[in-house]
């Protein structure tokens, strides 16, 4: 008679539990990838707060803050505050970021305006299909409905 080596389905259950057990650091589940995905948020979210903080602050062109801005220069000066990097124009900062679909879209990624000459406009998403931005000549940041279909979306990374 030779001798039969099966897991029992407790042990499978007590190897899943070990293995969640050694996987849980300090209360915090350890998934690959989601500390920088969290951390990417943190800095969105921030990155957000900053550009809604700026309402009503005045449209000139090429200027980055801290009192007037341009539509890439209010996220560069959002995103820097926040703690990251972007370069000076909007199709610069749709090179440096990770593109999403709209559905993978969430508050604090960039939305990205383009015809067939390229990106001509950028602006921070705030959820519900709005962003923060600093339109055109004579008008102020302001939070204002997406207003087209041809929109790119990325995460600062």
């Amino acid at each position: 008679m030779t001798a039969r080596t099966s897991t029992s389905p407790l042990l499978a259950r007590a190897g899943v539990i070990s293995f969640l057990a050694l996987a849980t650091v300090g209360g915090t589940l350890v998934v690959p990838g989601a500390t920088e995905d969290a951390a990417a948020a943190s800095t969105s979210a921030s990155a957000l707060r900053i550009a809604a903080s700026k309402k009503g602050a005045p449209y000139k062109y090429g200027a980055s803050g801290p009192h007037r801005f341009d539509c890439s220069g209010l996220t560069l000066y959002s995103f820097k505050r926040a703690g990251k990097r972007l370069p000076r124009t909007a199709a610069a900062q749709y090179n440096r970021t990770r593109h999403l679909s709209a559905s993978a879209r969430r508050a604090g990624d960039l939305v990205f305006f383009h015809s067939r000459r390229g990106i001509y406009h950028v602006g921070i998403y705030a959820g519900a299909g709005k962003i923060w931005h600093a339109p055109k000549p004579g008008t102020v940041v302001r939070l204002e409905r997406i207003w087209s279909r041809s929109v790119s979306y990325g995460r600062v990374r």
